[in-house]
């Protein structure tokens, strides 16, 4: 062998080299891109296995809603057998109306009244006042006195036409009513005329002595149209009784039908008696403000009143008759 053999084989050897080592490269190359590549999963074909229908059991039927589930209907209540059934309570029974005879009888005959009665003409009766003969705390026009004492007064006077007027004005006194006489008193030519008064003056606290003096004066006029008069003088109720004024005007008013020789009906005594001899409490007899009557008083104030009108109208009959034929 040549000298240059030795580098001819030396050549071989490294070509040889490289070839491995390029082919060597190529190997890692193809497993390097094998790890990258993500494996693929292939699923199996599944087919579909038929199953024989099955006949569903009756269950109850579950709402899968999720609206707000369905309260349970209401059960009735149980109830002890041995219990027997409720009992209504008991009405409470109204109030008799009464009052002592001294409060429900007047002094003087109606003489005026008795003769029309005897005569047969229709009788007029002229309510003059304020809110107490208006009507103030009765349920409707129908409840208040005037309203009843028509009723009492037919009932008690049978087959006579009698007629109640109500003149009654919220809130006047004494010397405003008598403005009034007439167009609302001599107007309707009464024979009898009840003159409620005193209420109002008290409660504003107003003089007495004035007062008097305008009784006296208001009760001539009525009596020179030939009318029979009966004064009427404060209620009893808790408002009246607050001023002090109130018994002294309760004593001018009787003293001034005395003095003038007319009748009183005595409705002050009549209600103190309701309240403190028959122990009914305010609230039978007076209304809720305290001041004005409600129904059952003023039907009980009627039907005292028409007693006394009724009893004063027949008592003197022969001097009724007498006086008629002159």
């Amino acid at each position: 062998m040549s000298s240059s053999n030795p580098m001819t084989i030396a050549r071989l050897m490294r070509a040889a080299a490289a070839t491995a080592v390029i082919a060597a490269s190529g190997a890692f190359a193809a497993a390097h891109a094998q790890i990258l590549e993500p494996a693929r999963i292939v699923a199996p074909a599944i087919t579909p296995v038929a199953t024989p229908a099955m006949t569903p059991v009756a269950v109850p039927a579950v709402s899968t809603s999720l609206a707000a589930p369905a309260r349970p209907a209401p059960t009735a209540p149980v109830r002890p057998a041995a219990l027997p059934p409720p009992v209504a309570p008991l009405a409470a029974s109204p109030a008799s109306c009464g009052a002592p005879a001294a409060f429900a009888r007047f002094d003087h005959p109606l003489v005026r009244t008795a003769r029309w009665l005897a005569s047969g003409e229709p009788l007029t009766v002229v309510a003059i006042g304020s809110s107490s003969t208006a009507g103030a705390g009765a349920s409707s026009p129908a409840a208040n006195y005037p309203s009843q004492l028509a009723i009492e007064l037919k009932a008690r006077l049978p087959g006579h036409d009698i007629t109640v007027l109500n003149r009654g004005v919220n809130g006047e006194e004494t010397d405003q009513m008598m403005a009034r006489f007439g167009t609302d008193v001599f107007a309707a030519h009464p024979q009898l005329v009840l003159w409620q008064v005193g209420t109002n003056s008290v409660l504003r606290d107003h003089p007495l002595t004035p007062h008097g003096m305008l009784l006296h004066e208001g009760i001539g006029e009525l009596k020179a149209v030939g009318a029979d008069v009966v004064l009427i003088d404060p209620q009893y109720a808790p408002q009246v009784l607050s001023m002090s004024e109130t018994p002294d005007m309760v004593d001018q008013i009787a003293r001034v039908a005395k003095e003038e020789n007319v009748d009183l009906f005595r409705r002050f005594a009549a209600m103190r008696d309701w309240h403190e001899t028959q122990h009914l409490p305010y609230g039978t007899f007076v209304s809720a403000d305290g001041l004005h009557m409600n129904d059952w008083g003023y039907a009980c104030m009627a039907k005292l009143l028409a007693g006394a009108i009724a009893e004063a109208a027949t008592r003197p009959v022969a001097s009724a008759a007498a006086h008629l034929a002159h």
